[in-house]
């Protein structure tokens, strides 16, 4: 009794290749595809029995193709189950044939889109009738098809994963490169922000260096004043006690011959000091007189000049107008200096020469003046320490004096217009805090520059003696006999118009300016109005606008612009028809500061700077940049122009 087993397969083939069923990934490339063909194959050339050629022992009616054949049927013995009596007696054995295997409905692939494409592909016959053995070999060859497939599947599915975690470490190192590119930026910001902390500390101390040394400079200066001070303070006694001695061993010896001739030297003396006086006198009073005559002239013509509603023009003065100036400006130049001679005194100058203490205080006044610079801490230290030196033990008028004239003086020493506005500031701040101060350094001004009042004198030969006497009466300086350059004469006026310009425009937040921006617009006024076009009135409005133009402007704007225009169509355009050599460079400097609109940009240096640059530190010229100083046998040598300022020498 055999007990039969059925076995039917039902194959549904996508594709076929030389008997193989493949099932590709769809993601493939051409090149992965062809080169995975080759592969399979291979393994297929190896695997294969090319010895084994089945040949049919009998023809089958039924065609491969038809549908309507039945699956194969292979009935096996349950007592005979050893293989090697199957195959030997194989032949004996009753098989019977049922229907063949059918791949109808087989596929290797365990897609779903198989089922929808088994319709359209033609179905395999595994076996025929009586072929056993090729339907095995078939089989055997479509489980190999499997493995291989199902290898591929395991190779694509691997080289996925490592793709993956390829892309993750890529990521992830990507990721690290944008944190360590942060961390170093944050580290390069915090050793930028600590190089400039240290440049910052390198340069306050550097700046502080600049200004101890600036303060032992001036420590030192101030001892060598006060020993040389001492040193001539003992000589004199020394000298005056010899002196002494050896007048009382004459007058003891030759009293009575002695005290004739003294007598007739005294008489002798006074005479001649009567003389002198009388004489200075007379020509005073005639020079009052002369100005007295010319300001009475420009009264009656009064017609040439016109005043009105902010506008000014040039006029002609007529025949014999010695004096060009303004009838207010006249009275206010006589009111001042009447004040200065009631305050400070004609004398002053005599004064200042034979009075020790009036000498040594002009010196401490010297000293402050001469070091402002312009920053607000030296401004404020400098106009404190001057207001104490004014109210000190000496006569007020003797300070007021003292302060004018050394104001005025170092003026002219000034190296930067920035010096100039410093000054101007001082003065503000002084002049609030000492009565009359304002006046007296006014009428001081007055004196060594007329173009401050404004005010200007014509030559003429019935007037003045001689050409000399005249330069003299319009600010000439005489020096031993002999008058100064033209020159020089221009550079002092230059500065003193500087001077005056700065001392209008400065504003000082809580403080009044007793002389302000008003007086600077009536100065402009009268100065177009009176004074007529020539070298001198040239240089005097070109300093004066350089200073003080861009404050008139802030304030009055088009009406300053106004003025502006009549100084280029009537001042500057008389001195062009004059075609004077001496003048064609001042009046292009004046066009061009009037054309390029410099009046509209604020000056260098007009407002005070918070702190002293190293840069601005300029030692005095009269200390030849270099001092000595003598301690415990070593010569100390103080040179500012060298980087190690210290060096000692025995």
């Amino acid at each position: 009794m055999y007990a039969m087993g059925i076995v039917q397969f039902d194959l549904q083939c996508p594709q076929c290749v030389n008997g193989i069923i493949v099932d590709p990934q769809t993601d493939w490339s051409f090149d992965d595809l062809i080169s995975e063909l080759n592969t399979i194959d291979q393994k297929l050339q190896a695997s294969s029995l090319p010895s084994l050629h089945y040949t049919k022992t009998h023809s089958s009616d039924v065609p491969v193709t038809n549908k309507n054949r039945k699956a194969f049927v292979m009935h096996v013995s349950d007592d005979e189950l050893d293989d090697d009596d199957v195959y030997e007696e194989n032949n004996s054995k009753s098989v019977t044939m049922g229907n063949r295997f059918g791949c109808e409905d087989f596929c290797l692939s365990d897609s779903e889109d198989s089922d929808n494409e088994s319709t359209s592909r033609a179905r395999w016959s595994l076996m025929e009738k009586g072929g056993v053995i090729e339907g095995a070999l078939l089989e055997l060859s479509h489980e190999h098809q499997l493995s291989v497939a199902e290898e591929i599947r395991a190779r694509i599915s691997a080289f996925g994963a490592d793709l993956s975690n390829e892309k993750a470490k890529f990521t992830n190192a990507l990721s690290r490169a944008e944190k360590n590119k942060e961390a170093r930026r944050e580290l390069d910001r915090k050793r930028d922000l600590q190089y400039q902390r240290q440049i910052a500390e390198e340069l306050d101390n550097h700046l502080t260096d600049v200004q101890r040394h600036h303060e032992y400079k001036s420590q030192i200066e101030e001892k060598k004043i006060r020993d040389d001070a001492a040193i001539e303070e003992a000589k004199r006694k020394q000298k005056a006690l010899q002196e002494e001695k050896i007048r009382q061993e004459k007058l003891k010896a030759e009293e009575a011959k002695l005290q004739a001739e003294k007598k007739k030297e005294e008489e002798a003396k006074a005479k001649a000091l009567e003389a002198e006086r009388a004489a200075k006198e007379a020509a005073d009073v005639a020079l009052a007189e002369s100005q007295r005559k010319a300001a009475e002239t420009l009264t009656a013509s009064k017609g040439a000049v016109s005043k009105g509603s902010g506008s000014s023009r040039l006029n002609k003065a007529p025949d014999g107008n010695v004096l060009k100036v303004a009838e207010s400006a006249l009275k206010m130049e006589e009111s001042r200096l009447q004040k200065y001679n009631e305050v400070v005194g004609k004398g002053f100058a005599s004064d200042m020469d034979s009075n020790q203490e009036y000498h040594k205080q002009g010196m401490q006044m010297a000293r402050r003046i001469k070091t402002i610079t312009g920053t607000k801490e030296s401004v404020r230290s400098k106009a404190d320490e001057l207001v104490k030196l004014m109210n000190s033990t000496l006569p007020q008028s003797v300070n007021l004096g003292i302060f004018a004239d050394k104001i005025v003086y170092f003026c002219t020493n000034a190296t930067s217009n920035a010096t100039l506005y410093a000054y101007g500031h001082v003065i503000v701040m002084v002049t609030s805090q000492v009565p009359h101060a304002m006046d007296i350094l006014l009428a001081k001004l007055n004196q060594v520059c007329i173009f401050t009042i404004p005010k200007y004198l014509t030559y003429s030969e019935a007037v003045f003696e001689s050409k000399d006497a005249y330069l003299r009466a319009i600010g000439y300086q005489e020096e031993n006999g002999k008058l100064e350059s033209t020159d020089d004469y221009v550079a002092r006026l230059t500065q003193h118009m500087k001077l005056y310009g700065a001392l209008i425009q400065t504003e000082v937040n809580g403080i009044q300016n007793l002389h302000g921006i008003e007086e600077g617009w009536k100065w402009l006024a009268r100065f177009l109005n009176s004074l007529p076009a020539n070298l001198y009135t040239l240089v005097a409005l070109e300093a004066f606008l350089e200073v003080a133009g861009f404050a008139l402007y802030r304030r009055y704007k088009n009406q300053f612009k106004k003025l502006l225009n009549i100084i280029s169509r009537d001042f500057l355009k008389a001195l062009k028809e004059k075609e004077d050599p001496k003048v064609t460079k001042a009046v292009m400097s004046l066009e061009s500061y009037i054309q390029s609109n410099n009046f509209q940009k604020e000056p260098e240096g007009c407002r005070l700077r918070d702190n002293l640059l190293s840069s601005d530190f300029n030692p005095n010229e009269s200390d030849n940049q270099q001092q000595y100083h003598n301690y415990g046998g070593y010569q100390q040598q103080y040179n500012y122009n060298s980087p190690n300022r210290f060096t000692y020498r025995r």
